[in-house]
């Protein structure tokens, strides 16, 4: 029985440019089977001046990835 990957879990990236790094779970998305790991599937993103942020500029922030190519850390 596969375990599930829940929000905060430790894991393990198995494949891709980030194979062997860990890091915590930040947020689940069932529905496309995907996660967003801390610090893992960083990409940058150019964003303009508003409220929310205002200073605008370069923001790095964790892209999606595949739950396949995740498992548990023991």
């Amino acid at each position: 029985m596969a375990a599930r990957i829940k929000k905060g879990d430790q894991v393990v990236v198995l494949s891709g440019k980030y194979r062997g790094k860990s890091g915590r779970v930040l947020r689940v998305i069932p529905k496309k089977e995907r996660l967003v790991v801390e610090g893992i599937n960083v990409i940058k993103r150019s964003t303009r001046p508003s409220q929310r942020n205002p200073q605008g500029g370069i923001l790095e922030l964790e892209a999606p990835i595949h739950i396949s190519n995740v498992k548990l850390k023991v």
